[in-house]
């Protein structure tokens, strides 16, 4: 009788942390498409609003900016006030600038709602993968719900343009962020009842590191001005060189901060770890080429190919199938057979070549023969390196560290695809004016930005490929069989050890 109600309680349990998954997967969801739904919808903001073709870009930075900037310092509030009550305030704060999004009738008022938007998507996701991973301690089970969270991650991203396309052309732009309304309000309604309370939590008298969190977006946020204004003033500038070596000082500034804080932002011994390390460098870089290719990829099938908004989304379509059937169906299996790091480079091999094909496009472009090879090509690479990346990059933290080590991964994708969107765009619509002086044809101008931008986007992720198969290393196999087997008492001390032989 026991042992019959035992199981009856544990099958509830279990059934409860699934149910709480898919609400924050939901939340999740809603950030990652309201970072690529914006794409598609570009155009016809830069026509209603007046926005020049670098100025276009702030649109997305100005979601990102804070956003990367703040996550590391949500994710340690995270860890001190409750990563429930974070997700919740976030919540309802990015449903509030969605609102003011979609009211925005000025170039002012909708980048100021973007930056408020993205303080709010901070705040919401910095904490989620810290909560999977504590709420899936055991490793085969963990790695199937991180393939889950990835898939929303990387699916969401390319489901967000074919979402835009429709909305955009069937309604208005404005309504890509008012759709967000009620998604907020549900998901908000849900997490407060199905997701377990946090234990004991330390409270904010353990320290928050407002210095350090100032620092990093304040380096951050200059970093991608630099960028865009390189353009204008030319990358050898004083004004250029000045604003960049500004954003290093700031960058050197926070790092010394935290060196020497009694509470840093992010202790600097997370790093010691050559996987947390490296695939965070590693996930920087892949995110940066591919922000770029979603962005200038939207511009190229509209300007160039004269694609509807609809259609554009339709494009993008087996991108998000890929990543759907191979972070879901394939990654989760691939890395508890064969290891995170051997899952990995085959999926940057298939981005770098996918990012190469995509250079190859002509002006008049057929989807069959140009395009659809680099989509599927990158819908697969990114469903297998998700994943992975994920896991390699949470494989240091301990449990009171997860939120802090999951701001860290979401971090990096954040600081990754700011800078890398700022830098291809920028350096796209250089090229495009200089062979506009030429004489070129607007076309041809057009089409010869983006392939400069998908080159540069190659070589990231082919960089990304190097410097993975160089510095990361392979959890041993035995002890993920063994993990998988033992007792659950003992499961924690394989994984610890697992951890430490990857550490040292």
């Amino acid at each position: 009788m026991t042992t019959t109600g035992s199981t009856a309680l544990s099958l509830t349990e279990d059934r409860a942390r699934w149910t709480a998954l898919v609400v924050l997967c939901v939340g999740m969801l809603m950030i990652i498409l309201d970072s690529t739904v914006v794409n598609v919808a570009l155009p016809s903001i830069q026509r209603d609003l007046g926005f020049s073709q670098p100025d276009l870009a702030w649109v997305v930075n100005a979601y990102l900016i804070t956003f990367g900037g703040l996550l590391l310092l949500a994710g340690r509030l995270g860890d001190l006030v409750g990563r429930k009550r974070v997700f919740i305030v976030g919540l309802v704060l990015f449903t509030m600038a969605s609102l003011l999004c979609g009211l925005a009738q000025s170039q002012a008022m909708l980048i100021a709602a973007r930056f408020a938007q993205g303080v709010g998507g901070a705040l919401t996701s910095a904490v989620i993968l810290g909560m999977v991973v504590t709420m899936f301690p055991e490793p085969r089970e963990q790695a199937k719900a991180i393939g889950v969270y990835s898939f929303v991650a990387a699916a969401g991203a390319s489901l967000g343009l074919l979402l835009g396309g429709v909305v955009t052309q069937s309604i208005n732009w404005h309504w890509i962020f008012f759709i967000n309304l009620p998604i907020g309000v549900v998901t908000g309604v849900l997490a407060a009842r199905v997701v377990a309370r946090d234990g004991e939590v330390p409270g904010l008298h353990r320290g928050v590191d407002i210095l350090g969190a100032a620092l990093v977006t304040s380096a951050l946020m200059l970093a991608v001005y630099t960028i865009v204004k390189a353009g204008a003033y030319g990358w050898g500038s004083v004004h250029t060189l000045a604003l960049g070596a500004g954003a290093l000082a700031l960058l050197i500034a926070f790092v010394a901060r935290e060196s020497t804080a009694k509470d840093p932002l992010i202790p600097l011994r997370m790093f010691r770890s050559r996987n947390v390390s490296g695939a965070n460098l590693v996930q920087l870089l892949m995110v940066a080429s591919l922000f770029g290719m979603f962005f200038l990829g939207v511009l190229f099938m509209q300007h160039v190919l004269g694609y509807s908004a609809i259609g554009t989304g339709f494009a993008f379509l087996p991108v998000s199938l890929g990543i759907g059937v191979f972070s879901l169906g394939v990654s989760a299996r691939l890395i508890n057979r064969f290891g995170a790091k051997a899952t990995l480079l085959p999926g940057l091999a298939l981005l770098a070549t996918g990012l190469g094909l995509l250079a190859r496009a002509p002006v008049s472009a057929g989807y069959g023969t140009d395009l659809l090879p680099s989509m599927i090509l990158l819908g697969a690479g990114a469903g297998l390196s998700f994943p992975s990346l994920m896991m390699l990059s949470m494989s240091g933290a301990t449990p009171s560290d997860s939120g802090l080590a999951s701001g860290l991964v979401n971090t990096t994708v954040q600081v990754g695809g700011a800078l890398g969107l700022a830098l291809l765009a920028t350096l796209s619509s250089t090229r495009t004016a200089h062979l506009l002086a030429t004489g070129a044809s607007r076309a041809s101008a057009l089409t010869g930005g983006y392939h400069l931008a998908w080159v540069i986007s190659a070589s990231i992720a082919a960089a990304a490929l190097l410097i993975g198969a160089r510095v990361l290393r392979s959890v041993p196999h035995r002890a993920d069989a063994a993990a998988a087997t033992s007792p659950p008492e003992e499961q924690d001390q394989l994984a610890n050890n697992a951890v430490y032989a990857e550490a040292t």
